[in-house]
């Protein structure tokens, strides 16, 4: 089941929880936008080189719509469509007044030099402009894209509506960015799994993980984890996977990568079969990758006792009614990644008031936000009997169906 199906599935069963009108669950899943543009631009040798960008607006019946812009081969429009909805349920859940977007433009990033990649941004923001803004939708990061296109497409959008820096976030800090955000999905996750493993008795320190991807998400989530006393026993990403049952030093990994050396390189852990690293025995396992990474194939040889969603959409719904059989518990994305755009929320409230917030004020007023998202989840699980997929997604679709017919959606 791919990336749309599922997430507009699970919004269906929570619409059935809730008891809602078919055609106000209709409305909810049709998006509000969708956009595709054309983007060429001459290449460094001087050919010209044609790239499609995509940008869907789902909802904005809470606030402008919000979502990343994502540089990847596989960007296609179901991905974006489904990514989109899931950011309309993950703001909800995280109660920051937004509503959903999500955009991005198929391509290989490793493959295009810094200029190639700056005309390209700069050529899709021009074909996007007058349908992106500070109270309409502000893109950020996402797989594929970092501070510096934030940079570029701020710099171009200000060229046609003068200097805007809340139309985007996630940019540098010389730009108006926010301390604390580089972190902000990573110290999320962290905080999302203490919150779960509360519930249960147990806390970070003693337990052992299993986490994979190392990127901005992954590689913050195992700092953060190593710091509270978390045991990390086995790591991966696309440069190999290496395991140590000791523990892996995870400073000197990051110290590792950073220089540029693949992770089956690093000495301080032997090399494993990347095929294992999901279902290494573990207490959590943190899925940090590309979605669909758990499926019917792998599920039943899951070992972890919890999943965290660092990733969008990493378990299939196949997967998720065989791991829930097993008892295995899962946090799901609209929650456990949230913590990116709750700080972008925090970034684009800084920017329109023109004050700046130390990044211990960032990271406390974060922790309250992943606190009273994680009760309120606990709540609609009680209430409606259902687990905390559906716990997250009941909470998120509720309030923007509330919010969708204190509008007048039907007038």
């Amino acid at each position: 089941m791919n990336a749309l199906a599922a997430t507009s599935r699970n919004l269906r069963r929570a619409s059935k929880l809730l008891g809602l009108d078919s055609k106000l669950e209709q409305s909810l899943l049709i998006p509000f936008r969708e956009i595709k543009v054309e983007c060429t631009i001459p290449k460094d040798d001087g050919s010209l080189a044609s790239f499609v960008g995509f940008r869907v607006q789902h909802d904005n019946a809470r606030g402008p719509m919000k979502g990343g812009i994502r540089y990847h081969p596989e960007v296609d429009p179901d991905e974006v469509n489904a990514l989109a909805q899931l950011m309309t349920w993950k703001t909800a859940v995280a109660a920051v007044p937004y509503g959903g977007a999500k955009g991005g433009i198929g391509c290989s990033p490793g493959e295009l030099s810094t200029s190639e990649l700056e005309r390209l941004t700069r050529v899709f923001t021009q074909k996007i402009h007058d349908l992106i803004g500070t109270h309409t939708d502000v893109p950020a990061p996402d797989m594929g894209t970092n501070a510096q296109t934030m940079a570029w497409m701020l710099d171009e959008y200000s060229k046609f509506h003068g200097h805007s820096p809340a139309v985007v976030t996630g940019k540098p800090i010389d730009l108006g960015g926010s301390l604390g955000r580089d972190a902000a999905t990573g110290r999320g996750v962290m905080y999302a799994t203490e919150a779960l493993l509360a519930e249960y008795g147990k806390c970070i320190s003693g337990s052992t993980f299993v986490i994979q991807g190392f990127g901005n998400v992954g590689s913050w989530a195992a700092r953060l984890i190593h710091e509270k006393g978390g045991k990390i026993i086995a790591i991966g990403d696309v440069t190999g996977s290496i395991r140590n049952t000791s523990g892996i030093d995870i400073p000197a990994l990051v110290k590792h990568r950073n220089e540029g050396h693949a992770m089956k390189d690093f000495h301080g852990a032997e090399v494993m079969d990347s095929t294992e690293l999901l279902v290494h025995d573990c207490d959590v396992l943190v899925p940090c990758a590309l979605g669909g990474v758990l499926n019917k194939n792998n599920a039943p040889d899951v070992k972890a006792k919890f999943i965290i969603e660092a990733a969008n959409h990493p378990t299939d719904p196949e997967a998720d009614e065989i791991l829930a059989k097993k008892g295995v518990v899962v946090l799901p994305d609209i929650y456990a990644n949230s913590g990116g755009v709750i700080v972008s929320y925090f970034e684009w409230v800084q920017n329109i008031q023109g004050f700046m917030w130390d990044e211990e004020k960032v990271n406390n007023e974060l922790e309250k936000y992943m606190s009273s998202a994680f009760q309120h989840i606990k709540a609609m699980c009680k209430s409606l009997d259902c687990n905390l997929r559906m716990g997250a997604f009941t909470l998120g679709v509720n309030r923007v169906a509330r919010a969708t017919l204190l509008r007048g959606w039907e007038a």
